[in-house]
């Protein structure tokens, strides 16, 4: 079954769980931290960490846009927009995401990836301040397309028709509704099994999915904070599971036997907590050892692999996304 994007039960930082043994002090600390601090966020109106996300994911959105060029290796982009996030005092919520064309999402380069850019390329880019998120991405058309240019149009149309109704007790099918005609209108068709999520401390995907199409939803958004992320496509307007991507979250409790894998483990708690990570980044750490070391974590099903999310029919997406905190009061982009 295809999984939505970062979201359904195995969703990035969905859980918080105590994984092993021999990391469980750590985790259950940075467990408790987390359900205290998102309870107290959410009664208070003080979001100085989400809107310091914000503000630096806004950042690295504007250097993605300044140095990325066709041609250039999407493991240079990454490591210079992870970099990029690291220099200004945040940390990468989850891995960058390079998608090009037909890849919607969850995907990212590996260690030795040679890929260029090139095409309609999508750049998902997180952050975060001591688990406080901010999610925001944009489309670039890398070969001068018309209807890549198009395609990124309607998307940003999209984003911004929901922004402009969205509020507390706004309804969820009214957000999809808003999302789908406007795409509609431009000729194209939204994903329908992509959507925006609500966020909460080292929880990218916390439960609420906000629909790119009207879903019959009656459901209305409460207090909180949300990422909404309209795809637009020239296809039949659905993605599958391709090949494995590379990034991975924890998910399960679990044990490996080997003493090196086990500390791999042991830094994968502290490093990521519950939000996603990438085995270019194991690799960066622990060499190549590393990536094997993975491999048997992964087969001791303690972390979940996600695969890359293709359009169904092969045919371009664009992506457009931002953060927004919402309070009876008032509502904040959070990566403006």
């Amino acid at each position: 079954m295809t999984e939505k994007h970062y979201g359904g039960a195995s969703s990035f930082g969905s859980k918080s769980k105590n994984i092993t043994s021999s990391s469980s002090a750590s985790h259950k600390i940075k467990e408790k931290k987390s359900k205290e601090e998102t309870k107290d966020s959410s009664k208070s109106t003080d979001y100085q960490k989400y809107m310091q996300a914000g503000k630096i994911a806004s950042e690295a959105v504007e250097y993605a846009r300044s140095i990325i060029k066709p041609g250039m290796k999407l493991l240079e982009i990454a490591e210079k927009i992870e970099a990029k996030i690291l220099d200004l005092g945040a940390k990468p919520a989850f891995p960058v995401n390079l998608s090009i064309n037909e890849i919607a999402a969850h995907s990212t380069p590996a260690f030795n990836d040679q890929t260029l850019a090139s095409g309609l390329l999508k750049v998902d880019i997180g952050v975060h301040i001591d688990g406080y998120i901010a999610d925001n991405a944009l489309s670039l058309d890398l070969e001068n397309s018309e209807e890549n240019k198009s395609l990124i149009k309607a998307a940003e149309s999209a984003l911004n028709s929901a922004l402009n109704i969205v509020k507390v007790g706004v309804k969820l099918r009214e957000l999809g509704q808003a999302i789908e005609n406007t795409i509609k209108k431009s000729g194209f068709q939204p994903i329908v099994n992509l959507s925006g999520h609500s966020i909460e401390i080292y929880d990218l995907h916390a439960g609420i999915s906000i629909p790119n199409y009207d879903n019959s939803q009656e459901k209305t958004l409460e207090s909180g904070t949300y990422a909404i992320e309209p795809f637009a496509t020239t296809g039949s307007g659905s993605v599958r599971n391709g090949r494995p991507s590379g990034i991975y979250v924890l998910e399960s409790p679990g044990a490996v036997r080997d003493n090196f894998a086990r500390d791999v483990l042991q830094y994968i708690v502290e490093e990521y907590n519950t939000l996603p990570f990438c085995s270019r980044w194991i690799y960066k750490k622990f060499g190549s050892r590393g990536l094997l070391a993975l491999k048997r974590i992964e087969e001791a099903k303690i972390i979940h692999h996600y695969h890359q999310l293709i359009e169904v029919s092969g045919k371009k997406v664009a992506q457009a996304e931002h953060t927004i905190i919402l309070t009876e009061k008032e509502k904040i982009i959070t990566t403006i």
